[in-house]
């Protein structure tokens, strides 16, 4: 019986035998992993396009209730999602092939791209070239902000949740986690006030005569959920994220670069939230002002790069410990120790998805309208807004200015631009980017691709940067 008392629902068949051969979702998985820019919303609609609605092996409404699961965890959706949909179609390997597919590309190329950084980042052709993407990258960011703000922001409630997290971060520098802790508290206050919380729901968008999906909408997964699984999954899984920073620990020291790379984005791996946006400009703050380990131009630089290749965008830690451990390398080769540390990175970033995934996702199997967890995500997403428009504020006070002052007043803690040290170049490439987002409705890549050309022309013409 279903713990809806709805009565019986099909279950998916025997763990022995993949719904379909584990070759051709690979093939399929590797194919996806090559289209994965854009961000999460351009992510989840290569999947819906290719495994919705041309495949077939997955149906819409099964879709999104795996999504909205997603959601509630921690850690980069897009990446979760196509592991819970592995592990539904092939089962643990299905999930395992899935998500590490869905990360390669972007994590060989940005590994790449930081190299070329740190090797050539000085050079007239580099600095123009991302003097054209830095400005392309507010524009963005503002597009998230206003996106995910019309489709979360619904009741006047949620409003104030986005507005308090934006002033916590920006006025009073609150803790990311708290804030997010707080959001959530605040949605089930909300949604225990009235069940009516707007959630997802609703139509899926398929024709009645259209084909039945391989996975049917109400089915349940085979790999139920036990006290003596669930041990297995996170023990093991414990043990494979921890060992890499344990290793690093034994042999380079406690207070090394790369064991505190690999603590710190560790912890950052459980407080990711609402997506990469949502924890960056913590990661930034950290990485910058605490760590040193490289300059808000190159935070801003970095976020760039991860914005032009495929995969997740938290795939940006990669950068920022590549280039911490690059310059504090301790008693490594500079070169070595950025490799490392940038490996390590992308580790503990991504282990804990596929832990989190194949831990609770027999259990989510079985919960379908959890009245408290969609609220608690309805809050935490209310938050997000106001996060990102943090992060925003964060890269375009590091874009278009080259000096920034902190005001600091009782609990007040803000930064201000020196209104001396506006960069006219960077603005007005803004400018034209905003112009072919906001009203020429221009896709991301063909904005960050006229913004380089911007930058490339411009460093023609002289410096670009002090």
């Amino acid at each position: 019986m279903d713990p809806d008392g709805e009565g019986e629902r099909p279950v998916l068949r025997d763990t022995t035998t993949d719904l379909i051969p584990l070759r051709t979702a690979t093939k399929a998985w590797f194919l996806i992993s090559l289209q994965t820019f854009g961000g999460p919303a351009g992510q989840i609609a290569v999947m819906q396009r290719t495994l919705v609605e041309e495949k077939r092996w997955i149906g819409q409404q099964r879709f999104l209730h795996a999504l909205n699961y997603c959601m509630l965890l921690p850690g980069p959706e897009a990446q979760q999602l196509a592991i819970y949909i592995g592990w539904l179609l092939n089962g643990r390997r299905g999930g395992l092939i899935a998500g590490t597919l869905f990360v390669l590309p972007g994590m060989l190329a940005l590994l790449a791209l930081s190299a070329i950084y740190v090797g050539f980042g000085d050079t007239t052709l580099v600095t123009a070239l991302l003097a054209g993407l830095a400005p392309a990258v507010v524009v963005i960011v503002a597009q998230a902000v206003l996106r995910v703000g019309r489709r979360a922001l619904t009741r006047p409630g949620l409003i104030a949740i986005a507005v308090a997290a934006f002033a916590a971060l920006t006025l009073f520098a609150v803790p990311f986690p708290i804030v997010i802790a707080a959001a959530a508290a605040a949605g089930w206050a909300l949604g225990r006030k009235n069940p009516a919380t707007p959630g997802h729901s609703g139509d899926s968008g398929e024709d009645a005569d259209a084909n039945a999906p391989l996975i049917a909408d109400d089915a349940l997964h085979h790999e139920s959920p036990s006290t003596r699984r669930s041990l297995t999954v996170l023990g093991i899984g414990l043990l494979i994220w921890a060992a890499p920073v344990a290793a690093a620990a034994v042999f380079l020291g406690t207070t090394s670069t790369l064991t505190a790379q690999g603590v710190f984005f560790s912890g950052t791996a459980v407080v990711t939230f609402g997506g990469a946006y949502a924890v960056l400009a913590f990661v930034a703050q950290r990485a910058v002002e605490v760590y040193g380990w490289l300059s808000p131009t190159d935070m801003v630089r970095g976020l760039a790069l991860a914005e032009s290749t495929p995969g997740p965008l938290i795939m940006v830690v990669q950068f920022v410990a590549f280039l911490g451990a690059y310059h504090h390398p301790g008693t490594l080769d500079p070169w070595v120790a950025g490799v490392l540390g940038s490996l390590l990175t992308t580790w503990v970033t991504f282990v804990p998805c596929f832990l989190f995934i194949l831990l609770g996702a027999p259990y989510v199997e079985r919960l379908r309208h959890n009245h408290t967890l969609s609220s608690a995500l309805t809050g935490i997403t209310a938050a997000v807004v106001g996060v990102i428009a943090n992060l925003g504020l964060y890269f375009t006070l590091h874009t278009l200015f080259t000096g920034t002052h902190t005001v600091t007043t009782g609990p007040l803690h803000l930064q201000l631009p020196d209104p001396t040290s506006i960069q006219p170049i960077a603005l007005a490439i803004t400018a034209i980017a905003a112009v072919l987002a906001f009203k020429l409705d221009w896709s991301m890549l063909r904005i960050l691709g006229v913004s380089v050309l911007l930058g490339l022309t411009a460093g023609l013409a002289g410096p670009l940067f002090t």
